[in-house]
């Protein structure tokens, strides 16, 4: 089977990671991944914002955490997050080509040895004043809009085991 076939096939999320810091290498390997993935009209409206700063990170699991009214850490101890933004001015497709770009970054994880997990609730926070002042630190438009939140690190766990497939998900009309 060819290995990056095999990698789409194998990648799991991860919920539990060990406290090593994502290496620079590692991380511009995977930012890379995500801004070649597919966009409408080749629109290239996505934004990657890697965060590697643990009081950035810890406001921003408090404000993700708030929005389902938790106080768990919905980040799961990750020492890297990937906002992954994107541009409504630009084009409509903007949630697709964001959901694109977080396809790409979790299977180029997988692909490198780290894990991943998609975190919801980046449209929440960002679209609140908190998130807007996230933004306007990072130098980046206000209008920018929040897709998701991809958690990076080394696995402090074993890989997971898929999850059986379920029957009836596949229709071929000849």
């Amino acid at each position: 089977m060819n290995e990056a076939y095999r990698n789409l096939l194998e990648r799991r999320s991860i919920r539990k990671y060990d406290s090593r810091p994502v290496p620079d290498d590692l991380l511009d390997a995977v930012l890379t991944a995500g801004i070649h993935a597919p966009s409408g009209m080749n629109t290239q409206g996505v934004r990657l914002v890697a965060v590697r700063d643990p009081e950035t990170i810890a406001l921003m699991s408090r404000l993700n955490a708030a929005v389902m009214n938790a106080t768990n850490d919905p980040f799961y101890g990750a020492p890297c997050v990937v906002v992954v933004l994107a541009d409504p001015e630009i084009y409509g497709g903007w949630v697709e080509d964001g959901a694109l770009a977080m396809g790409n970054l979790m299977n180029a994880a997988h692909a490198l040895g780290l894990g991943s997990c998609w975190i919801h609730r980046a449209r929440q926070v960002f679209d609140a004043p908190e998130g807007k002042a996230l933004l306007k630190q990072w130098g980046l438009p206000e209008h920018l809009r929040g897709v998701g939140n991809c958690i990076l690190g080394f696995p402090a766990c074993d890989h997971p085991s898929p999850a059986p497939r379920k029957d009836g998900r596949i229709v071929k009309v000849d």
